[in-house]
């Protein structure tokens, strides 16, 4: 076919088109491959930011002298970090396998929390929750058996069906628990805590064959007193499911450790710390970058008011008098239907701010053993987890006359002069009362002195109930001491606790209240706060555990306790309150057998003591005072249950009170004036303190002295 000259212009600018078009292509080409390689290599890389929390250590908890009670220790935790654990399930596996057995070849104890059996045929444990949730958690049905679960576990899991049944057990429940414990680049594992350095060796010497190990150095919470009021120490534990609604608005996380009773739960926030941030950046699935962008705040250390000797020397002088009652009794305790005694409680406060130096219970328990021994505690004979010190509620008995007191002296009633006659038996709208003695004319000093039952009876006429019971709470009885970890608010003696109780009311209550009976409910720890309100008189502290808040190392301290003064109960005159001091003092010289004397201290004792009726008991033996009368240092209280003679402990918790919070050693000489002394002797049966007289007396006591 013969060409035209048009057709080959066309066919010239076809070609020119075509091949500009290549030239156009081949230089976007060069652009992108070389000039902007860089800009789009950037553009498809795929990168990820996940955060870590890095736990921070919780403060720890010390006594007045700053020996820790509660410490933190050095242990080594077996961990699985999640930016070098093989992500490939078998890989894994084959890491956890190696890790477990070399944990049992040193008889290192390890656990899980998969509620299924070890062993086949395999059965749920008896928690129904948590099997409930590990059903939820391996999105089964309701009706899905214990082997459907350790099926499906194998499964998304690749554990190898070659491994034995033991093995295949025990990495599903290692794996749902790194799953519970939602293991991730923002979560790491702990398999074990604690465990001893020659098993930590072993581990470290194999450890470059097992990625995703590391044994990291962390604290342990350890108890480093467990004898000392361990009550009120408390205890650390996880986060339940109910208490994290409340406890998320705090910032708290679920797998937190919070406090769960005790300073520990009380003062949880300034304990716990704020924990750190690690951010970790993944790039197209490798780590390029770790650091930390939040620092760690370490928890601050408290530091409590209670003298840790002086808390052991309570207890002890608690414990020998119960065990050596029955070297107390005679005839007339036989008569009063006393049987054993087990129960018992004593607190001392600091007078001048209402610290509690120290408080002992009987049954009691040791803190260290609190986990170990938990069930056979929590079913034990007498409750040894309760704390009968603030929140065992008892009869006040003839200890409350000192409010009665107080209240008709403030109120103008009577004076220290005023007399009522006590004639033994006091006839009351058609009911007869009787009192202790024969007093006669008797004023309020010897009435306190003697507790006559009949003057107060009298007073308690014209005082009336509700002035009574106004007295009563601004002593701070029916309400909550201000104790940091919490106490028993007891309730009144009145119309309205008759009647919330079911309790016919009638006039002659008002007599039986007076002189602290009738319904009152009251703890050691409040009529403690009652002496201790008359020593200062009538400004009555919140007690409290509290003194002082340091940084972690206990090298700063942050906050100190500011007195809180709860109540004022401004006195008429000057005599109000030591008019009853005066009565106190003179009840410190009845009926106390030498050994137990109060008078040849070398300064005045003021008490008042009490044996109320008791509904399940014959009666309760109980005590209030403070000491020296002069200037207060301490006040305290205590309390027997089915027992008598609880005041014999007095002398012995003032003569601790003198060597181990004074640091004195003190004896009391023939003078009756303080000599230092570097002898000390072992507690008699009776109660008698590691310093003064070890011997054992045999002693009598008046009528009066029994019902006091």
């Amino acid at each position: 076919m013969k060409r035209t000259a048009s057709s080959y212009v066309k066919l010239t600018l076809a070609s020119t088109l075509v091949l500009a078009s290549c030239c156009l292509c081949a230089w976007r080409l060069l652009k992108i491959q070389v000039v902007e390689s860089e800009t789009y290599a950037k553009q498809n890389i795929s990168t990820q930011t996940y955060t870590q929390t890095i736990s921070a250590t919780r403060g720890e908890i010390v006594d007045a002298q700053g020996n820790p009670i509660i410490e933190n220790k050095v242990g080594y935790n077996v961990i699985i970090e999640p930016d070098t654990f093989p992500e490939d399930y078998a890989d894994g596996n084959a890491v956890l396998l190696s890790i477990v057995q070399i944990l049992d070849e040193y008889n290192t104890p390890w656990s899980t929390s998969l509620p299924i059996s070890e062993t086949t045929p395999y059965t749920f444990t008896d928690d129904a929750d948590a099997v409930e949730k590990l059903k939820e958690n391996l999105n089964l049905n309701v009706y899905a058996t214990a082997e459907n679960c350790i099926d499906k576990l194998l499964e998304d899991y690749d554990i190898d069906p070659s491994y034995s049944q033991e093995q295949q057990r025990l990495l599903a429940g290692i794996r749902y628990e790194m799953q519970l414990c939602s293991f991730s680049l923002s979560n790491r594992f702990t398999l074990t805590e604690d465990i001893p350095l020659e098993t930590v060796m072993a581990l470290k010497e194999r450890a470059v064959t097992m990625p995703g190990l590391d044994i990291a150095e962390e604290p342990i919470r350890s108890v480093a007193q467990g004898d000392v009021i361990p009550h009120e120490i408390g205890t650390v534990g996880p986060i339940y499911a109910e208490e994290y609604e409340s406890l998320k608005e705090q910032g708290y996380a679920l797998d937190d450790i919070v406090g769960k009773n005790g300073i520990e739960r009380a003062m949880d926030l300034t304990l716990r710390g704020t924990d750190g941030i690690r951010e970790i950046t993944v790039e197209n699935g490798e780590i390029t970058s770790s650091e930390i962008t939040t620092p760690v705040e370490n928890g601050h250390t408290i530091q409590l008011t209670v003298n840790s000797n002086f808390q052991r020397e309570l207890q002890a002088i608690l414990e020998n008098f119960i065990a050596g009652f029955d070297s107390l009794r005679n005839s007339n305790t036989e008569e009063l239907g006393l049987g054993e005694i087990s129960c018992g409680a004593l607190v001392v406060l600091d007078a001048k701010d209402g610290g509690v130096l120290g408080m002992a219970t009987a049954p009691t328990y040791d803190l260290s053993e609190y986990k170990t021994n938990y069930d056979i505690l929590i079913s034990a004979d007498n409750q040894p987890l309760f704390n009968r010190a603030t929140d065992g509620t008892y009869r006040p008995g003839s200890t409350f006359k000192t409010i009665t007191a107080v209240a008709g002296l403030n109120e103008g009633i009577v004076n220290r002069y005023s007399t009522f006659y006590c004639g033994h038996t006091y006839h009351f709208r058609d009911h007869d009362y009787n009192c202790t003695g024969y007093h006669g004319e008797i004023s309020i000093l010897r009435a306190l002195q003697v507790s006559c039952n009949i003057y107060f009876y009298q007073l308690s006429e014209q005082l009336t109930i509700d002035r009574i019971s106004d007295y009563a709470t601004r002593f701070g009885l029916g309400q909550s001491t201000g104790l940091e970890t919490g106490d028993a608010e007891g309730h009144l003696s009145n119309q309205e606790t008759f009647a919330e109780l079911g309790v016919d009311w009638t006039v002659g209550q008002v007599l039986q209240s007076a002189i602290g009976q009738g319904e009152w409910a009251v703890t050691p720890l409040q009529m403690a706060n009652v002496a201790c309100t008359i020593a200062n008189n009538g400004t009555r502290y919140e007690t409290h555990l509290v003194d002082s808040i340091w940084d972690y190392n206990y090298t700063e301290c942050l906050e100190e306790y500011e007195p809180v003064a709860a109540e004022q109960i401004t006195p008429l005159d000057s005599d109000v309150f030591q008019a009853v001091e005066d009565g106190m003092i003179a009840a410190s010289t009845n009926n106390f057998p030498s050994a137990y004397a109060l008078t040849d201290l070398g300064f005045s004792v003021a008490v008042k003591t009490g044996t109320p009726q008791n509904n399940s008991r014959v009666q309760d033996s109980f005590f209030i005072g403070y000491a020296p009368a002069e200037d207060p240092e301490i006040a305290f209280a205590g309390v027997i249950e089915g027992g008598e003679y609880a005041k014999y402990m007095i002398r012995s918790i003032i003569q601790a009170y003198y060597q181990c919070v004074k640091e004195e050693n003190v004896t009391i000489d023939n003078y009756g004036s303080h000599s230092a002394s570097t002898t000390t002797t072992t507690p008699n049966a009776a109660g008698n303190s590691a310093t003064g007289s070890s011997q054992t007396t045999t002693t009598t006591s008046t009528a009066a002295d029994n019902m006091a």
